[in-house]
């Protein structure tokens, strides 16, 4: 298994993931796991891609993520395992897909658009 870097995303949250064999260590920007998310819901989003195909422990993985909030960093990282898992054996891609995991969530912030004040919200009209 050469070092190959798979991208997850999720809105402006960008992570860069490479798997290596090894005892279950994950290292995101540097960091220890648990330091980088402190939330326990989103250590477990991050390792459900490793539970789900029985790699927990198998693999160390390292991430560099940039962007976004710590929910949308996560999901990032959680889509990298999942498509490095994928590339490891093609066969846990049946048990991945029913699970959500290889899909990109596409939402995004809607833009500010000019003469108003926010994305959708109008200035009060006044008829007279």
């Amino acid at each position: 298994m050469a070092d190959q870097i798979k991208v997850g995303r999720r809105k402006t949250a960008v992570a860069r993931i490479i798997l290596r064999a090894g005892n279950g260590k994950v290292t995101v920007n540097g960091k220890e796991f648990e330091h980088a998310f402190p939330q326990k819901l989103h250590r477990d989003d991050i390792l459900n891609p490793l539970r789900v195909t029985d790699n927990l422990g198998k693999y160390d993985v390292v991430a560099n993520v940039r962007g976004g909030g710590i929910t949308g960093q996560a999901q990032a990282v959680r889509l990298g395992i999942a498509r490095w898992l994928i590339n490891v054996n093609p066969e846990y891609r049946a048990t991945l897909k029913p699970e959500g995991y290889l899909r990109r969530d596409p939402r995004m912030v809607e833009r500010k658009k000019y003469g108003q004040p926010k994305a959708r919200k109008r200035f009060q009209f006044s008829k007279r």
